[in-house]
């Protein structure tokens, strides 16, 4: 089977916070975990406006064409043998968590970056978070303090 195409956004705050989903008993996958802001793309639709879209349906934030920025494309697979291509998407934005609305899951809130690995984080989160945070795209977004 090929790999699912998911897109998937990972919104920073101006202190450096990431904005993460805490998934309910309901989600198809990583259930009651924390994940990224994202999901499938559509049949017949590119990543890019996938990832506005799920962006927009999962937290009402609306960023206009040009704002996020293609950070990887890779696969990963889960243990249960799941596989996914996903797309990660990046940008730097002026929201808190009062613009967030949340549309799936328990909340969807930014997170500051070390207290991330204390989370039950979904498998995909684990893999590619931590190396978000090495990258140089993230320290592009974070703002001096």
């Amino acid at each position: 089977m090929d790999p699912v195409p998911l897109a998937v956004v990972l919104l920073v705050d101006p202190r450096g916070w990431v904005l993460l989903q805490e998934r309910d008993e309901g989600a198809p996958r990583a259930a009651n975990q924390w994940g990224m802001v994202g999901g499938h793309v559509e049949d017949g639709e590119e990543f890019e406006p996938a990832a506005y879209r799920e962006l927009l349906e999962e937290t009402g934030v609306a960023l206009p064409a040009g704002t996020l920025r293609l950070w990887q494309d890779a696969q990963f697979a889960y243990d249960d043998g799941f596989r996914g291509r996903y797309h990660l998407y990046a940008a730097g934005v002026d929201l808190t968590d009062a613009d967030i609305v949340v549309g799936e899951g328990r909340q969807i809130v930014f997170v500051e970056p070390a207290v991330i690995p204390t989370l039950d984080l979904a498998e995909s989160t684990r893999h590619f978070v931590p190396d978000f945070l090495a990258s140089d795209l993230y320290r592009s977004f974070r703002r001096a303090s």
